[in-house]
């Protein structure tokens, strides 16, 4: 039975628990948010309503404790979780155990986040609800014989993904039959480290294409999509800038890969935030599913800017059991949006984390400008997390316009005592390809020397 909420336990740290805190404040929620001994003095802790240390640094001990998560959820009287991105915002065994303790997960069932979760039966699902796939094993890969079969069917180059995870752990290119025995077993034991599966499926590779998404927001009846974000700008298959719309399909397009999304999300009666994930094969001009994701991704912003909808209220009041109060034809897209991931790394040395002190931070202003993020003057960042620090997100009427105010707000911008990566994306944004809009996921390696 859904319960309403009154009071939220935000299972997560940095600018996203900051993110779910200031949505709960203007829904009139009192939020709760936990944290690690390596977070006591963050901004999330000083402005939360209540906050409560639930173990050591080390995330094993706390973002990712399931049981001391819900516990002090039961405890404090929490009505809801929000999990935040990451940690254990798609773990369906946390999900359940909310379920269970009778504690409102803000996300879809358990059992919709177990069905995509695992990449081969979401598959599945896709082609059954008529969403293209990449040709590739049907099944997870048995062994090495059966690898061999179906490369032979797939034909090479292919690739082999892992099961249960992402973020290209797991993830081998195979160019030649002679390599394939080595690179099965390279991508099933870092699968196996990594989440604890180690179940492979194979797919045709695909060199030059582009990374689109779709958000989605649906209420278990209805489903709508609030366009798509191009996520094409990576490095070793890690988000570094995403921006909606995407510049490489046309309006024909478009329609038809966010009609597959909500398509797929009817077909498992999802309810709550998601994102639907395609490659856009340039060489072909067409589109097909890899993944889905059962939470609020990192850069929702860019549809919040191009939509002017709170993607994080909208969850909450989902959860709470209130129906989906918009309808497709009233969503409207306005102009264009680019976010920049800035990350504590040296990108000059291989990206290399670099917490530390921060002894001044600036954040940019003015029109069309939103910066996301936990930072302060003062505040130490710490080395067990994430190394993301700050969103910066910018609206302009058109592309170009966009464009030109995130290269203004990185000129503005300062993060003083460590480093990030913002004079990295300051080059990103300024080279031809980028300006013209004409890139793949393969441009930043190439432009970074892998």
């Amino acid at each position: 039975m859904v319960r309403p909420l009154r009071r939220v336990l935000i299972a997560n740290r940095g600018e996203i628990a900051l993110r779910v805190i200031r949505a709960c404040r203007e829904l009139g929620l009192e939020s709760i948010v936990v944290f690690s001994e390596a977070d006591r003095d963050s901004l999330p802790v000083q402005l939360a309503d209540r906050a409560i240390c639930i173990g050591a640094a080390i995330a094993a001990k706390s973002y990712l404790n399931a049981e001391a998560i819900v516990g002090a959820a039961v405890a404090f009287k929490a009505d809801g979780i929000h999990p935040g991105y990451g940690f254990l915002s798609e773990k369906a065994d946390f999900a359940a155990l909310c379920e269970r303790e009778g504690v409102t997960f803000v996300g879809p069932r358990s059992q919709t986040i177990r069905s995509m979760g695992n990449k081969v039966a979401a598959r599945a699902i896709a082609k059954a609800a008529g969403v293209p796939t990449i040709p590739g094993s049907e099944n997870a890969i048995a062994d090495l014989a059966d690898a061999m079969r179906v490369a032979e069917e797939v034909g090479y180059p292919l690739l082999i993904k892992a099961a249960a995870g992402g973020g290209g752990r797991g993830m081998r290119i195979v160019e030649r039959a002679a390599d394939l025995k080595k690179l099965v077993n390279e991508a099933m034991a870092e699968a196996q480290a990594a989440f604890g599966d180690a179940s492979v499926y194979i797919e045709r590779y695909l060199s030059n294409i582009r990374h689109v998404e779709v958000q989605l927001l649906g209420d278990g009846e209805k489903i709508v999509h609030l366009g798509e974000r191009d996520c094409s700008s990576q490095r070793r298959n890690q988000k570094l800038l995403e921006e909606s719309p995407c510049p490489a399909i046309d309006a024909t397009l478009r329609h038809e890969i966010c009609t597959a999304a909500v398509r797929l999300c009817e077909s498992v009666g999802y309810s709550n935030a998601g994102t639907v994930e395609f490659i856009f094969d340039l060489d072909s001009m067409a589109y097909y599913f890899i993944e889905m994701n059962t939470r609020i991704q990192v850069e929702h912003p860019v549809t919040e800017m191009v939509t002017g909808i709170d993607l994080v209220k909208q969850q909450l009041q989902i959860a709470a059991g209130e129906p989906l109060p918009l309808r497709q034809d009233e969503i409207r897209f306005q102009g264009h949006a680019i976010e920049c991931r800035l990350n504590a790394e040296d990108h000059t040395r291989a990206f290399r984390p670099c917490p530390g002190l921060v002894t001044s931070f600036l954040p940019p202003g003015g029109p069309g400008v939103r910066i996301d993020s936990h930072l302060r003057s003062g505040y130490e960042i710490p080395p067990y997390y994430d190394s993301l620090v700050a969103k910066l997100i910018c609206w302009g009427r058109d592309r170009e316009e966009a464009r030109v105010r995130v290269a203004r707000a990185l000129q503005e911008i300062r993060i003083d005592g460590v480093h990030t990566t913002v004079p990295f994306h300051r080059s990103l944004i300024d080279t031809p390809q980028f300006r013209l809009g004409r890139i793949n996921t393969r441009f930043v390696n190439d432009l970074v020397g892998g």
